[in-house]
């Protein structure tokens, strides 16, 4: 089996038995970059002489005995690094070739870990997207099937562990873009409880919602990588100061006596059938493995990507602000006035979903309008926080549908942006209501295409959440299908 295809679990193995070094397995995911990055565009920097000497090192100091020692990964490019430019996929960055003088919490947790990073995963224009479409360094193709989307918006985070670029990536998650592109994929991926991973270091776009956590190959080293990277952070003002357990062993495949709860809001006219088909057998499969299936109600989830697309630009609006050519950002020469300097940096540096999510966000936080949008999609959120919060007192667990579709092809919401963000239709609840939620692989279409299916647990109940995808992957063993490059 070559190198690059195995999982963390396994390269833990192998590394800790000298069956391979840290430096091999390196070298490894390099050569796949190398060979497959030119048609599928995961990857838009590279650090591969810093990685090949942090595993020389690891290699020589015994760190392969580190929670992580000597695993290539792939950071999304929002994630900063000291020294590897960082650019959010945005010509606002990228036309000054940012380099930050410091590394995120995440980053550098993995790296005390003995993780390597090779480079930055492709997204969509500072996260705004659901395809990788709107980046700067041009889409992401799908490893399954080039003419369609990897997802978004961390579709190169997923588009690079799929083809076994690195061993696991990190993503963000606002509106699934964790869920999404690891559903089109065949990948799992985590959203975790709001606050219980660090997003200092992280460029933002929606800070009251983005999230980070991973994308794997697999459930177990979905827990590898949560027991390094999350818990309490002093930089991050939102994380809690909960005990991280070791994930790793609730992964027992026994879901006997878990309650599932199967939301009717999200098996609606529109929901292509093979995902509604895949998704009950998926949960037929954990009823036969001893766990208990109802049908609930979360009535409040009609109203959700509306009450999303007005909260998430709001935020936008705001966080966009610091990139002005003078703090941050694109610069322009012989600017005609300080109004027309901004004006000319913010129109050449931003793409047009950006400019649309800023004027969105401003137009509803604007003075008249503010208590009509913001105020009300603040009063809706917290309904749809609730309807969770009242579902979870009768359910261990909630299964449902990642996306309406599978991969679409490329292109074609190319003029509707309306239709862009309906892909997003069962991602965005779960965001506003701050719980952990995943993807994990259920099935293909009848063309090859990549299935998911999500599953949903209550604040801080990660734990539960791996355990019943754990037992599913386990039944199913869907991830051991790889695309045909």
């Amino acid at each position: 089996m070559p190198l690059a295809t195995i999982t963390i679990a396994q390269a833990l193995r192998k590394l800790r038995m000298k069956e391979c070094s840290a430096q091999e397995l390196a070298l490894a995911c390099i050569d796949r970059i190398e060979a497959m990055n030119p048609t599928l565009n995961a990857v838009v920097h590279t650090n591969f002489e810093r990685a090949l000497e942090q595993a020389k090192n690891i290699d020589a100091s015994g760190g392969t005995s580190l929670p992580l020692g000597g695993i290539p990964y792939l950071a999304k490019d929002v994630f900063c690094e000291a020294g590897v430019p960082t650019t959010a996929c945005s010509n606002i960055l990228r036309n000054k070739t940012y380099t930050p003088p410091f590394d995120s919490t995440t980053t550098k947790r993995l790296t005390a870990a003995g993780a390597i990073s090779l480079g930055k995963a492709n997204t969509d224009e500072f996260t705004m997207g659901s395809s990788t479409e709107t980046s700067c360094y041009g889409v992401t193709r799908n490893p399954w099937d080039v003419t369609r989307v990897a997802g978004g918006s961390s579709g190169g985070s997923a588009a690079g562990v799929a083809a076994d670029m690195g061993l696991f990536a990190l993503g963000t998650d606002t509106g699934g873009s964790i869920r999404e592109p690891s559903a089109f994929c065949n990948c799992t991926g985590l959203r975790p409880t709001y606050g219980r991973t660090s997003r200092f270091g992280v460029m933002s776009m929606a800070s009251s919602l983005d999230t980070i956590g991973p994308i794997c190959k697999t459930v177990e080293d979905i827990a590898l990588v949560m027991n390094v990277i999350a818990g309490k952070d002093p930089l991050d003002g939102t994380t809690v100061d909960k005990p991280v357990p070791d994930h790793t062993k609730v992964l027992t495949g026994n879901v006997k006596g878990m309650k599932i709860g199967l939301p009717k809001e999200y098996f609606i006219e529109g929901l292509n059938p093979e995902i509604e088909t895949s998704v009950h057998e998926a949960v037929a499969i954990l009823k036969d493995l001893g766990a208990t299936i109802t049908e609930i109600s979360l009535p409040h989830s009609a109203y959700a990507t509306a009450t999303y697309y007005v909260l998430c630009p709001c935020e936008v609006s705001s966080n966009m602000a610091r990139y002005d050519g003078i703090r941050f950002g694109h610069t322009v020469d012989k600017p005609a006035s300080l109004t027309d300097y901004y004006g000319r940096v913010r129109s050449e540096g931003f793409g047009s979903e950006v400019k649309r999510r800023i004027m969105i966000g401003t137009y509803a936080l604007s003075s008249g309008y503010y208590d009509a949008y913001y105020r009300q999609a603040q009063k809706v959120r917290t309904l749809i926080r609730q309807d969770f919060n009242t579902a979870f007192r009768d359910v261990d667990i909630i299964a449902a549908p990642v996306t309406p579709n599978p991969a679409f092809t490329i292109g074609i919401h190319d003029n509707d942006p309306i239709a862009m963000y309906l892909e997003d239709i069962f991602l965005v609840g779960q965001v506003m209501a701050g719980i952990p939620a995943m993807s994990v692989p259920c099935g293909f279409t009848k063309t090859g295409l990549p299935l998911g299916l999500q599953l949903m647990g209550a604040q801080w109940s990660e734990e539960l959440v791996l355990r019943c995808a754990h037992a599913y992957e386990q039944a199913t063993r869907f991830f051991e299908k790889k695309p045909a490059l």
